[in-house]
């Protein structure tokens, strides 16, 4: 019989034997991560609704998510980098499957905000942990292809999909009401829970020096073997690589400017006038397959030129650059057609190119972070998660100054110009892009020597 762990090391394929089966599951935990988060796109105007809320209100209830999400982020981490990511990631899919149906039941604002922090907070190590699962299971040459398909291709795919499983399937086709079609959602998170308990190994062991590398000279994925010295990293190191701050800042501004597309699309394009769910869900998909196929390109896109080129700083910052700096650009554009097609196609083609940013960044945090990748990447995505907590506070600003009042068959109705918030976006994706200029993913936070 076969030794499994003689075959995972021997086998050059990104996809053979068990790596497969730990791609499925990694892809399929980031899918539900954004499954479950993009349901809010449909959730608000449903809110809104019910309880009268104002878009400040709103937009409050959206960052109460991002505070937590971005606290969690370091702890969670650190807890991957020292004991791997197994279980946790285990448990954290359980606990916000179960909160996500909470979003119906909670029955007035504050206990929403709750909700949101909770559901915040368990969902706050997902990517964090999946950055270790990257390192751990795939070879260097093709790891950013694998945390392209991961982060973006499956995520935002997850992002996609939401309102199209939500809107179109469960409440157009089916006719449930929201509240129950959360309660669908919940139960499939809890199932996959319960297969990922059972599937995943945290990572392959390497029980010789001849096993820690490949027949094309790749290092081989790291073991636990190879990580059994563990050690915290001191952030007070972290943060005296300059690369990483700028790159701790550009994630700031990068994810700032993606909350419009996880928490206002779906009143966005009701405000210009689309209110069948179907069409609703299919025009707020769009964007979001945007930077499906643009996360896609972007690991792809990455690993080509580094091999073609040979230089791993500048082909890391140009396809990150080049793509927010267009993506910003053409949100800018999108916006200012009033037809809801239109602005769906426009703002697909900005995702696009701004998630060529989402593997580079998972690609530049474990050249930067090496064995600390987790934790890297987890101080990473908690600077980029303040970003998105912060700019709710302004979108729901903007929104209420530039909405209007008027009486309709004896109700008040509120028309919000939405165009504000989205130059808001476009202008921090292009402040993101020339942050690229400045980082150098090859200057390591922590080098062998200093280990030693």
């Amino acid at each position: 019989m076969s030794d499994p762990k003689r075959e995972i090391h021997s086998d050059e394929g990104l996809f053979a034997g068990r790596r497969s089966t730990i791609f499925a599951l990694s892809a399929s935990a980031s899918f539900l991560l954004y499954l479950h988060r993009y349901t809010w796109n449909l959730v608000r105007p449903e809110l809104q609704a019910e309880y009268n809320l104002s878009n400040s209100q709103l937009e409050t209830l959206g960052s109460a998510f991002f505070l937590p999400y971005a606290a969690g982020q370091i702890p969670g981490g650190i807890l991957c980098d020292l004991f791997g990511p197994h279980l946790f990631l285990v448990a954290i899919i359980l606990i916000w499957s179960i909160l996500l149906p909470l979003h119906g039941l909670s029955g007035n604002y504050w206990s929403l905000l709750g909700v949101r922090a909770g559901f915040g907070l368990s969902q706050a190590a997902c990517y964090p942990a999946l950055s270790k699962v990257t390192r751990s299971w795939f070879p260097l040459r093709g790891r950013t292809q694998i945390q392209g398909w991961i982060a973006s291709a499956f995520g935002r795919g997850g992002g996609a999909m939401a309102s199209i499983v939500m809107g179109v399937l469960l409440m157009d086709t089916l006719g449930l009401s929201w509240r129950n079609a959360l309660v669908v959602l919940s139960i499939v998170g809890m199932l996959f829970a319960a297969a990922f308990f059972f599937l995943f190994s945290n990572a392959p062991e390497a029980s010789s020096p001849k096993a820690r590398k490949s027949k094309t000279g790749d290092p081989a994925p790291q073991s636990s073997v190879l990580e059994s010295n563990k050690k915290v990293l001191p952030f007070s190191v972290a943060l005296k690589n300059r690369s990483y701050v700028v790159l701790l800042f550009q994630q700031f501004l990068n994810a700032g400017s993606d909350v419009v597309f996880a928490l206002i699309l779906g009143s966005y394009f009701k405000s210009l006038g689309v209110e069948n769910n179907a069409t609703l869900g299919l025009l707020v998909s769009l964007p979001l397959w945007g930077g499906a196929i643009g996360g896609i390109f972007g690991g792809y896109a990455n690993d080509w030129a580094i091999a073609r080129f040979s230089n791993r700083r500048i082909c890391r910052s140009a396809v990150a650059g080049i793509g927010l700096g267009l993506g910003g650009l053409i949100v800018l554009l999108a916006v200012a057609s009033p037809q809801p097609t239109y602005v769906a196609i426009g703002l697909l083609l900005a995702r696009f190119f701004c998630d060529w940013n989402q593997p580079t960044v998972w690609g530049t945090c474990t050249d930067l972070g090496g064995r600390y990748s987790a934790t890297v990447f987890g101080m990473n995505n908690m600077v980029g998660n303040l970003g998105a907590f912060l700019t709710p506070f302004a979108v729901g600003i903007l929104l209420d100054y530039f909405s209007t009042f008027s009486a309709v068959d004896g109700k008040q109705v509120r028309d919000t110009n939405f165009v504000p918030a989205f130059v808001l976006c476009g202008g921090m994706m292009l402040a993101a892009s020339f942050c690229w200029i400045f980082i150098d993913c090859t200057n390591t936070i922590v080098t062998e020597a200093d280990e030693s």
